[in-house]
């Protein structure tokens, strides 16, 4: 008993001695942060073959973790792209397509967003212990039925902690003007607003009681007096500026309208914290980046630094953010129980451009771009996957694998279950990045367009070949061109589509950027693939259940939804900045 009561003690004191301990209690769950850039091009990283852009820490990721050769989104648009990343699902099974038009949330007054009956990797790691945190864009709806109700905010759907955009970058957001004036009207206004109702109310009282006889036209017209001032202050700050470039801190508005050109440093802030708050562990850091999506916020420093003008600019900054969130990993010295993602949501933005400067990203030998779906320069995206000890240093991977895989690789690393009771489309990742297997567990990827389904990628057991085919392709325009630059984002459907019979088929290992389509005539096993990819097709097809369309049937803008700061409509804040909003 004297031995074992020895023992006892010097572990406890061995506890107590040991800072790291806690977090060696969690080796088995290491600690998580994935990054997502918006709309990156594949071809602007030296990773990945870009020899006049500076990005030394995206490349150190590469050398230090894996590389993910053929890495495939499962949108070519934000919010689609982002629903499947969270969900492991394709976004046709949770309503996040549309059969119009629009087919990302197109304003944070449109009650659309990600239904609450779908699980993301956050709620599986939280049941796991994990802290959680979103920072940066969430663009997967906001309010449902009131401004205040925030029904699609990130809390509902695993997230601990948010700080953010709750929206996407749009043009109004940058550049922007000083907002001190704006700020100092407004608190003069909601003043004035304030003492005429008190006086309003006041009189009211007294003439209701007998005390004062004054006429019901004064009282009236002071009523009318507060409700033209409403409506004049309103209608002066019709653009979406005011409106859907904010950005929140758990549920509160923070700065409305935005700074964007300081939202990116503030963030990194934010996620430096949370890592420094949370380091005994495990946490699930989501660092969802605004760069590199037009209108391009950079700050002066970064200003004229790179070979191609603003948008080369934004993409080294945000390389340096990289930097400054894996400087902090090792300054905490979680390193070693840290796994590390990085990616993008999609594609490059071909057609983003202000007369011919370039205001979009390269996609490198790929076809196409952001908006379609089909071609491979839409929905090929970067894979980055750092863990060291348990994944090999500069590994290369060249077998398929999707965004969605990274909802069932977080419930294998965490010892998590993902959701029996519906179709999870993603595949585990860790065999595969591990050694354990050569081959990729998917053998068919499908690839939409809101709700038409444009292209399939077939990789056989048997065979090294990655089949493509393709059913429609968009017209670009004008004619001659390589993208939709007339309407900006090519279309899904209709008479901007080509429909192919036969379909189009490529092997994209031998022809990845889809320039010359095989035919019967040079392709032997051509009637093979077309009819095996279309048997899949049919298959794939039974198992989508109908669900709402989020981004066609709520897809509008409500004037009652829109978030404000302050009492509507004196909704100008920036409680980041010196000057803040009165009720802000």
């Amino acid at each position: 008993m004297k031995l074992r009561s020895l023992f006892i003690a010097l572990s406890w004191i061995c506890v107590l001695l040991n800072p790291c301990q806690s977090q060696e209690e969690h080796d088995d769950k290491p600690n998580i942060v994935l990054m997502m850039v918006d709309d990156l091009g594949i071809g602007d990283l030296g990773c990945f073959g870009n020899d006049t852009m500076r990005t030394p820490n995206i490349d150190r990721l590469a050398r230090e973790g894996v590389q993910l050769n053929h890495h495939i989104s499962a949108a070519s648009m934000c919010t689609p792209s982002r629903a499947a990343f969270l969900t492991g699902r394709y976004p046709i099974r949770s309503g996040m397509v549309s059969s119009l038009v629009d087919r990302v949330i197109i304003t944070l007054g449109a009650p659309a967003g990600l239904p609450h009956n779908e699980t993301t990797f956050a709620d599986l790691l939280k049941k796991q212990g994990y802290s959680t945190a979103m920072i940066g864009k969430w663009h997967q709806g906001l309010n449902c039925q009131s401004r205040h109700d925030q029904c699609h905010h990130p809390y509902h759907y695993g997230f601990d902690y948010f700080y953010g955009m709750p929206f996407t970058l749009i043009d109004p957001c940058w550049p922007d003007p000083s907002r001190d004036t704006e700020l100092a009207i407004e608190n003069k206004i909601w003043l004035c607003v304030q003492l005429v109702t008190i006086a309003a109310l006041t009189l009211t009282l007294a003439k209701l009681s007998g005390l004062i006889c004054l006429p019901w036209s004064l009282i009236l017209s002071m009523i009318l007096f507060i409700f033209l001032l409403g409506y004049f202050w309103f209608s002066s700050y019709t653009s979406p500026l005011y409106w859907d470039c904010l950005l929140m801190r758990e549920h509160d508005i923070t700065e409305q309208p935005m700074k964007a050109e300081r939202a990116g440093s503030i963030m990194v802030k934010e996620a430096i914290s949370f890592m420094e708050r949370h380091r005994k562990g495990p946490f699930l850091l989501v660092f969802s980046f605004l760069h590199v999506h037009v209108p391009l916020p950079t700050t002066t420093e970064f200003i004229g630094t790179s070979k191609h003008g603003l948008y080369g600019d934004n993409v080294q900054e945000m390389d340096s953010m990289v930097g400054k969130i894996l400087n902090a990993i090792d300054d905490f010295g979680l390193r070693n129980h840290t796994l590390v993602y990085f990616t993008s949501d999609h594609g490059g933005h071909l057609e983003a451009r202000v007369g011919h400067s370039q205001l979009g990203g390269w996609n490198g030998i790929y076809k196409g771009g952001k908006g379609m779906a089909g071609w491979e320069g839409g929905i090929r995206v970067p894979g980055l996957i750092r863990w060291p000890g348990r994944l090999p240093a500069g590994k290369v991977i060249e077998e398929p694998t999707s965004l969605m895989d990274v909802f069932p690789t977080l419930a294998a690393v965490s010892g998590g279950m993902v959701p029996q009771d519906r179709v999870i489309d993603g595949r585990n990742l860790m065999p595969l990045l591990q050694g354990e297997v050569q081959r990729s567990e998917h053998e068919f990827l499908f690839h939409y367009c809101g709700v038409f389904l444009h292209a399939v990628r077939w990789h056989p057991k048997n065979s090294e070949a990655v089949w493509k085919v393709h059913y429609m392709t968009p017209i670009f325009q004008p004619p001659g061109a390589q993208a939709c630059f007339e309407t900006t984002y090519c279309r899904c459907s209709g008479n901007l589509v080509t429909y192919h019979d036969p379909p189009l088929l490529f092997d994209i290992t031998k022809d990845p950027s889809e320039s010359t389509p095989l035919t019967r005539d040079t392709e032997p096993l051509f009637d093979v693939v077309i009819q095996t990819v279309a048997n899949a097709v049919r298959e794939h097809e039974e198992s989508i259940l109908p669900v709402q369309q989020q981004l066609s049937e709520l897809n509008y803008d409500n004037l009652w939804l829109k978030p404000c700061c302050g009492v509507f409509p004196f909704c100008l804040c920036d409680t980041e900045g010196s000057t803040s909003a009165v009720g802000a």
